[in-house]
Order: structure tokens, then sequence, then C-alpha cells
């Protein structure tokens, strides 16, 4: 049945001669066995229950490789959901998933984030975990928003914090209106989140503070791309130790601009970001677009902000297309007696082009004392309101096709 030719008579069959055979079959045994044991492998699919979903939804999680949520399925989630430590798993979100708004639970027992005093409803972590299946994640924000607006102590939840992930995918989802932050990526290496849609919008008169699309902090190898983002603060932030990031292909609206920082903000404490490429980003009606901002003053950290690359960004009606900030949140008299200790370095803004809805286009303010060197500009196509188009540096040497736009820099 394999294709072998019967053994002559006159000529004993040999043991030795089947064992090729046999080895073959035992492997195709094996084989068989193993993909029965794979068809075996736990699949999942959640129904919604009457009450809190989080407790069927941990159980599966870990308990199945592969965890479904049904289109037309809404999971309610009245409490906290950790899924650390997870290996392997994917999440298949065709429905939708929704943290119930208990703003005095979640107040009180969301995953404290130490940095920023941030809390989240969701810490996803692991080994190889998959995120995806064109559902939605509701975080259901607009009760916060209300609330935030009389209260702003109140700590609000993030609604996706990948937590110590490594090899972890999130794409083909939706995320609509997060209390605070969209996700954090904390600790993690090697992450990609692709064609993601983000939506923050309140429907009384109370902002959607804080609602960044992403914040990374002591992460290595991000990937951010092919994705829509409509919110109220940074469209992606690169936090303390944010090093080999790749975001490109994003389309930004009514954001704070793609920020490197704040950095520096904490006494004793070392920051860096390095190695950051953001390339074909659309910001429209927002407040800024390529931005690094560092502290100065006194009894304020340190860092070091490296090889840094703005490229290909179209703006429209945006406030401050391009930004160096290096006395943020810092009067100027402060930061003249303290210099920032982020020193930035090898920066470079290429082909930024559009609109501003004023009539400053670039701003680039370094802290005295040469906190700032290797800064590049080139093919600048940028216009200010009104006809009027200026171009503002301070304490900074530029290079690059661009640099004649700012003229002389001012000294301080």
């Amino acid at each position: 049945m394999f294709g072998l030719s019967p053994p002559i008579p006159s000529q004993p069959l040999k043991m030795r001669s089947l064992l090729p055979l046999l080895a073959y079959l035992s492997v195709i045994s094996e084989a068989k066995v193993l993909q029965s044991k794979r068809d075996a492998e736990a699949s999942c699919e959640l129904t919604a229950s009457s009450g809190d979903d989080a407790p069927q939804f941990l159980a599966a999680a870990a308990s199945c490789d592969t965890v479904t949520i049904p289109a037309g399925t809404t999971l309610n989630i009245e409490t906290r959901l950790d899924m650390t430590g997870m290996s392997n798993l994917n999440i298949d979100l065709q429905g939708t998933i929704r943290f119930n708004p208990d703003i005095n639970y979640w107040s009180g027992n969301g995953f404290p984030i130490t940095f920023q005093d941030q809390i989240t409803f969701w810490l996803l972590g692991g080994e190889n975990i998959v995120l995806s299946g064109g559902g939605t994640l509701d975080g259901a924000g607009q009760a916060w928003y209300d609330a935030f607006a009389s209260n702003s102590s109140l700590l609000r939840p993030i609604t996706l914090t990948l937590n110590e992930a490594t090899n972890a995918i999130v794409e083909n989802i939706q995320m609509i209106n997060s209390p605070e932050w969209f996700n954090l990526v904390n600790e993690c290496q090697n992450v990609t989140f692709n064609n993601i849609t983000i939506t923050a919008k309140s429907t009384s008169d109370n902002f959607i503070s804080n609602t960044d699309g992403w914040d990374i902090y002591r992460s290595d190898t991000v990937t951010i791309k092919n994705s829509v983002i409509n919110n109220g603060d940074d469209c992606v932030s690169f936090k303390p130790n944010s090093t080999n990031i790749l975001v490109s292909d994003l389309n930004c609206n009514g954001s704070h601009g793609i920020s490197v920082g704040s950095l520096g903000q904490f006494f004793g404490v070392f920051d860096i970001v390095r190695n950051v490429t953001a390339i074909n980003i659309q910001m429209a009606n927002a407040e800024n677009g390529a931005r690094i901002k560092a502290f100065a003053g006194n009894d304020v950290g340190s860092g070091i902000v490296q090889n840094i690359t703005f490229e290909n960004f179209v703006v429209s009606n945006v406030d401050s297309p391009v930004v160096i900030d290096q006395c943020y949140e810092t009067s100027a008299d402060d930061c003249e007696e303290f210099p920032s200790n982020v020193f930035i370095q090898d920066i470079i803004f290429n082909n930024i082009s559009g609109t501003g809805s004023g009539s400053e286009v670039a701003s680039l303010d370094c802290s005295p004392d040469g906190r700032c060197s290797d800064i590049s500009v080139n093919s600048f196509e940028l216009s200010g309101a009104d006809g009027k188009t200026t171009y503002e540096c301070q304490n900074v040497n530029l290079t690059g096709n661009a640099a004649s736009l700012f003229g002389t820099c001012t000294t301080t």
C-alpha cells in the first residue's frame, strides 16, 4: 500500500528492511495523535449571562486556547479582569465586551498602575497572545466623563493594558468611549496593533478628557499601524523607557498629537525614549502634530530622547504642527535657572505639510545650556491661518533644508 515491491521468495526478508517502514508508520501514528490532540484543544464560545460575565471570561481564558465572543453577543464586565501569564491565547472578539460603569467599584478596585496614578479594567499578558475578530471593546465612558467634570481627582480606568506581554497582536477591533486612556502597553516586548478604530465621543457638554489612544511605557519593539483615532488627548504617547517603536499610517482627529513624553517629571528617575519612527500620519483638528515634551525646573527628573523621526505628516487645522518643548509646564525663569536634564538628540522632522490653526506652525524651544543637539528639519510646507506663517526656535542649532524658515533662534 506504500508502493513497496513484494520480497523475492528466494531471499528471506530481513527484519532490518522493515525498520524504515515501521519508523514511518510510527511517525504517521504520532502525527495523527498530535493532530487529534490539536483538534481536541479547547475552544470556548461564550454567551452573555444576566449578570457579571467576568468570571466566565476569566475561566475560559484559563482553560481554552481560543475564546470566542460571537457576533451579537455583549459580555457585561462588572469586575476586573486579570489575564496575566497567559500562553498561546486567542481571543476572537466578534461581539462586544462592555465594562459596566460602576464608578464606585472601579475607582476602588481597578488594577493600580503606579505610573501617573492610573488604574485599568483589564490586564492582559503572557506569551503569544492574539486579540482580534472585528468586534468592540466598550469602555462605557459617558458616566466617567460626566463624573470627572465635577471631580478632577477621580481615578478612571484604562480600557486595555497589555502587561508583561511578549509576542502579542491586537488587530481588527473597535474601541469606543474609554473612561481615560484606551491602551497602555506596560513592560512588553514585540507587540503589534493593527487596524484599530478608536472613538471617544461625549453626548453631554462634558469633555472626553485624557482619552489617549496609546501610551507606551517600559516597552520595546512596539508597532502601531493602519488605524483611525478620534479622541481627546494624545493619539500616541511614548512614555519613559519606550524603545524601538514604529507608528505608521494613522489618521488622528481631535488629539494632542504624536507625543514623546512628557519625560523627566519625577525626581531621581532617568527616562529613556530611543529609536522611534512615526511615519505617514494624518493629523486633523488637533492641538499638536509631532511633539517632544520634557520637564525642566528644580527637583525634576532626567533622561534622554534619541533617534526620533517624524516623517510624512499631513496636518489640517492643527494648533502647533511641530513642537519641541523642553520647558514643559515650567516657567521661563525656572527653565533658565534649572534647564531640563532630559537631553534631546538626533531628531528628524521630515516632510511636514498642511495647515495650522494659528500663524505659528513650528515651535522648537529647548532649554539653555546645549540640551538639544542634532535637530534636523526638512521639506516643510506649512501654512498658518489668515495668510500668516511663522516659525520659532530657542536655544537650538537647526540643520536641514527647512532651517532657514526659522531664522536665527533666540538664546536664553
